[in-house]
């Protein structure tokens, strides 16, 4: 039977198993799920796959610079508890450095890579980790940047985590800089890094948006079209204030924007500074945690 690749997702999925062990219990078995799924627990590679089905929203962010190669991670686990734990910070720290060493194409190739300082692969590590600690611990996502200066900035012990990417002239020591750009996005998370960024097609659907709203303003439901447009123009300059970290007021100095304090910062340092990217990562962002019913739980234990 042929063994496609939907089939080797599908049980590295279900069983947490990296992709190349997948694809050998597969051929094992013909094809048959059950079977291949039975053969990877014979090995002894599917022995956390219960814990693989548990949402695991809690866990780390991480952000360093290593070996001058920035890096952010997000690792998971099932409750906050074991996020503060030494042994799973370490492990974190341990994939951050092997995204820095291993440059992966993405997450799938990352799952791959010898873990940092062993001969394990990053899923058979994390494996070893969900044996160790008892709880579903999966790498989430990550982002690495080789080339010009990354600044690093961790919020609350791992709940958020920064890294900033910029390109410097001058052979100045940004560091500042940077741990101040990286504060403003852990704080006010923009959605944009500069109005440049701003599609159009955001744009329009703005303007929509704040049209429909003079319409339904009875006090300027009668203006002209004309003025209305001069209206909404004002008004996008406050979406760029609010939504582009360029444009929003420096939270340190709110006479400035964000643009100007690096421009100025950079100048009083003897150099020049452009921003060229920006990751922000927070623990659980967009995970759906699962709601515990405790009165459910405990009538479960009584029967």
């Amino acid at each position: 039977m042929a063994i496609t690749a939907q089939d080797v997702k599908t049980l590295r999925e279900m069983t947490g198993v990296g992709m190349m062990d997948c694809k050998k219990a597969l051929a094992a078995s013909d094809g048959d799920m059950d079977k291949a799924i039975e053969w990877l627990r014979e090995k002894g590679l599917a022995a956390s796959a219960k814990k693989a089905g548990r949402i695991a929203a809690e866990g780390m962010a991480y952000a360093s610079v290593i070996d001058g190669v920035g890096v952010v991670v997000e690792v998971n686990a099932e409750t906050d508890f074991v996020g503060k734990n030494e042994k799973f910070v370490d492990f974190v720290k341990g994939v951050a450095a092997t995204v820095a060493a291993c440059a992966p194409a993405d997450l799938d190739a990352l799952m791959e890579c010898k873990y940092n300082g062993t001969d394990l692969t990053v899923t058979q590590q994390q494996q070893e980790m969900v044996l160790v600690i008892g709880e579903n611990i999966k790498v989430r996502r990550f982002a690495r940047f080789a080339d010009g200066v990354s600044v690093p900035y961790i919020h609350a012990g791992g709940k958020i985590g920064v890294l900033v990417n910029l390109a410097v002239e001058g052979g100045i020591d940004v560091t500042e800089i940077g741990k101040d750009l990286a504060m403003q996005i852990a704080a006010l998370n923009p959605r944009f890094l500069d109005k440049s960024q701003v599609t159009q097609e955001v744009l329009d659907e703005e303007k929509k948006i704040l049209l429909a709203q003079m319409d339904n303003d009875p006090k300027m439901a009668s203006k002209p079209a004309q003025v209305k447009e001069k209206i909404v123009t004002g008004k996008l300059n406050k979406f760029y204030a609010e939504n582009c970290l360029l444009q929003q007021s420096f939270v340190k100095d709110g006479e400035v924007t964000v643009e100007q304090y690096v421009e100025a910062a950079a100048k009083k340092l003897g150099g020049a500074v452009t921003l060229k990217d920006a990751v922000r990562f927070e623990k659980g962002e967009g995970i759906e945690k699962k709601q515990e019913n405790f009165a459910e739980e405990i009538a479960k234990l009584a029967k």
